[in-house]
């Protein structure tokens, strides 16, 4: 038994999907809602899905075959008319004697990207009906289409995502062509698939393949589908369509055979294994998304179709499903998914009917650990890249792609080259007088129209390009370690950037890859000021009398990656150092000056690159804690004058994280009543993929509303008397506590000085000479 799970068990580093961030397809579709009852939903009468829209429209060939083709743009979504209209049109296609077999397929070159999750809200506020999941998987979908007396072919192209590829595999047979996306994502929106996804995947791709497309929410290319049996054959959009024909057709006459994906079996492993299996991806589920019950429910409703039968699955879903779609962890889910897609719309810039410019050549200076970072993120995506000091190396790629990436550098030693080059990304040390050179120098030798870009992540970007004439065209382009991996991006745009470079800068941001966020100039910009409290509370916590590792324990149980000293271990105490001293500057008010870390550098612990700071770094450079830190932590405490605060060493872990968090919530309300973030969505989405702020919780201002500002504003209250001024919160913060006001919602009584701000940023940026640029390409 322990070669079978070794054999067929998931890969050591599974990460369940909603440990991650969400994937930032911008046209995909997700996937499925729940019920209480199996009753069909009321056909377009009174008390239908206001949110459904959307139909199916059917033409019958001469050859005798009846296309039916899901019309609902952009992504052709699910909507329950579209629903509704499929099984009408296929109930019609039954009936007539002139229909031998039909075709399902998809408009605009896209099956579908899955339910329309925009009417969640409604369901969930119970504004809206809820569509009947167990009367979809059930009734339409097994007992109407796949039980049907005649065949029916899925031709995909483009997108199938959640329950557009249960709609495809609840056909006889599947058509693709080889770039096709195909996938059950659900579970990025705390749900699981309702629509059979469950019970049919395992049977066609193996139970192994099928728990890592589930429960990682991993899409496949329609090429990978052929060679695992999910798709029979792959042709070009051109001849999808016909071929699907002829394949029904060729069923229909008995000359392939005519399959039920839900009653397959020879796929499955043999029970023992695959309970083994299970038990694997359950143990892999518990611990690396503790906090969450969805993967759980998902594996139990797999397993109850193996072990009971699929029918039996498919009721385990309907009646497991309700439950998730109204959990806080679907909400949470569900607000990161729309947030991500509004971090496109920002005022003072994408307002403005502006069209982006076309950047067909990039250049990057500096090629140590970012600037080598943003290299390979714009090669990846096939922007050519002069690179001044090339560093490149060679990443988790074939040779050929390898080889292809490769020949879009060019490396570089003077600004000669950069005549014609589109954009410009400066990544090198965070050196004022050098930047400030730099740029003069890049408006010397770069043309008119160039973007002038850096990647500092603290530095006042007006102090950088105070040499220049060019501050129009100066923005911030900051990255996240590592450039290519981390997803987001922070465009930080001044007083004086056009709006034409933030739309450019949007475009540029979106084509890598990246979630894009554009936010205002202040030191640390939105995502580090913010977080900067996690590290220094929790050095503040230590010298009191705090355990290291009991902190770190305590914030990665919550959710996030790693806690604060495992963090600056592995960013670097000289990075520490420098970006606290440039708050100390700006912010001294509200930092709290700790020994701990320099008193460790004297002795050359440096974090991660020297194997030693808060932990010690052996065995292939995992964290393992080291004893030897209570040396420093006593002088530490020592020169801060404290001692041990009993009451502190009570805490429990929850009480602990709302320690560090709270502080990071009333800095980011600071950044949100400043102006420096539009709006809170864009905090929630900035501490998702720049800080590893876990998503099912929603985002640091969505949680925070969930907590309530009266709460928060109260306990920093009395944190503040206890522990000093560190603790004490901000005016945001009290207006809303003391008015009962949401912290994610400007009222119109408050926080005037911030929307006056924010609506004098806009003016200006409407008023620069560049926001007149003609758009088009240059």
């Amino acid at each position: 038994m322990v070669t079978a799970v070794s054999r067929y068990k998931l890969r050591s580093e599974l990460d369940i999907a909603c440990k991650l961030p969400i994937h930032s397809e911008r046209d995909s579709g997700r996937d499925d809602v729940s019920t209480r009852s199996l009753e069909p939903p009321p056909e377009r009468a009174a008390g239908a899905m206001a949110a459904t829209k959307g139909r199916t429209q059917m033409e019958v060939g001469v050859d005798g075959v009846a296309v039916i083709t899901v019309c609902n743009p952009p992504v052709n979504s699910l909507s329950v008319d579209v629903l509704l209209s499929l099984r009408e049109n296929y109930g019609e296609a039954l009936r007539r004697n002139d229909v031998k077999a039909i075709v399902v397929t998809g408009k605009g070159g896209k099956f579908s990207g899955g339910f329309d999750i925009t009417s969640f809200g409604g369901v969930q506020g119970g504004k809206i009906e809820q569509p009947k999941v167990g009367y979809i998987s059930i009734d339409i979908l097994t007992d109407t289409l796949e039980a049907a007396t005649k065949p029916l072919v899925a031709a995909i192209d483009g997108l199938a995502l959640g329950g557009g590829l249960e709609v495809a595999m609840a056909c006889h047979a599947r058509i693709s062509t080889p770039t096709a996306q195909l996938g059950l994502p659900e579970l990025q929106l705390g749900i699981i698939p309702g629509f059979g996804g469950t019970q049919r995947l395992p049977r066609l791709v193996e139970l192994t393949k099928s728990l890592e497309m589930m429960l990682l929410s991993k899409p496949i290319k329609g090429e990978e589908a052929h060679q695992l049996g999910l798709v029979d054959s792959l042709l070009s959009s051109d001849d999808l369509v016909h071929t699907a024909r002829r394949w029904a057709l060729d069923i229909c006459e008995l000359k392939r055979p005519w399959i039920k994906s839900l009653y397959k079996t020879d796929k499955l492993e043999p029970l023992g294994e695959a309970r083994e299996i299970l038990k694997f991806a359950r143990a892999q589920a518990r611990r690396q998304a503790a906090n969450l019950e969805h993967p759980l429910v998902c594996i139990d409703a797999i397993e109850e179709g193996i072990v009971s039968g699929p029918r039996a699955g498919l009721w385990k879903v309907f009646n497991s499903t309700c439950g998730l779609l109204f959990s806080d962890t679907c909400k949470n889910l569900l607000h990161v998914f729309f947030s991500q897609r509004a971090t496109s719309k920002v005022p003072g810039a994408t307002d403005l009917g502006l069209t982006p410019r076309k950047i067909t050549k990039v250049a990057i200076l500096g090629g140590g650990l970012m600037g080598s970072g943003i290299a390979t993120a714009m090669i990846l995506s096939n922007y050519p890249v002069l690179l001044k000091e090339s560093r490149v190396r060679k990443g988790k790629m074939t040779e050929e792609r390898y080889e292809k990436a490769l020949s879009l550098v060019t490396g570089v030693l003077d600004y000669e080259r950069f005549k014609d080059v589109d954009l410009v990304i400066e990544a090198v040390i965070e050196n004022v007088k050098l930047k400030q050179q730099i740029f003069a120098d890049l408006e010397k030798y770069c043309h008119s129209h160039c973007v002038l870009a850096t990647n500092t992540s603290t530095i006042d970007l007006n102090l950088i390009g105070e040499k220049t004439k060019s501050k129009d065209r100066i923005v911030g382009a900051h990255f996240f370690s590592p450039a290519h991996v981390m997803r987001l991006l922070e465009i930080v745009r001044t007083q004086h950037t056009s709006p034409q470079v933030v739309v450019d800068l949007l475009d540029v941001g979106n084509k890598i890859k990246k979630t894009p966020i554009v936010v205002g100039n202040c030191t640390g910009f939105a995502v580090n000021r913010m977080f900067f409290p996690y590290t220094q509370s929790a050095l503040l916590f230590v010298d009191l009398g705090m355990d290291v590792y009991k902190i770190d324990r305590a914030c990665t149980k919550f959710g996030m990656p790693m806690g604060p000293f495992r963090l600056a271990d592995l960013v670097g105490f000289g990075v520490a150092v420098a970006t606290g001293m440039q708050y100390l500057e700006n912010f001294q008010e509200r930092v709290y000056k700790s020994m701990l870390i320099p008193l460790m550098m004297e002795d050359k612990r440096t974090g991660e690159a020297s194997r030693k700071g808060f932990y010690k770094y052996e065995d292939k450079r995992k964290a393992t804690p080291d004893p030897e830190i209570m040396e420093y932590i006593e002088k530490s405490r020592s020169m801060a004058g404290v001692k041990p605060d009993t009451e502190l060493l009570k805490l429990s872990e929850k009480d602990i994280v709302s320690m560090v968090f709270f502080l990071v919530i009333n800095e980011a309300c600071r950044v949100l009543d400043e102006g420096i973030a539009v709006k809170a969505s864009d905090l929630d989405i900035a501490s998702i993929f720049g800080m590893g702020f876990p998503p099912y919780r929603g985002g640091i201002m969505f949680w925070a509303d969930f907590i309530g500002a009266k709460y928060i504003h109260d306990k920093l209250e009395e944190w503040a008397k206890r522990y000093g001024d560190f603790f004490k919160p901000c005016s945001y913060l009290a207006e809303r506590a003391a008015k009962g006001i949401p912290l994610t919602r400007f009222p119109s009584s408050a926080s005037a000085s911030g929307r006056l701000r924010l609506l004098a940023l806009c003016l200006r940026l409407c008023a620069s000479p560049s926001s007149s640029h003609v758009s088009g390409e240059r």
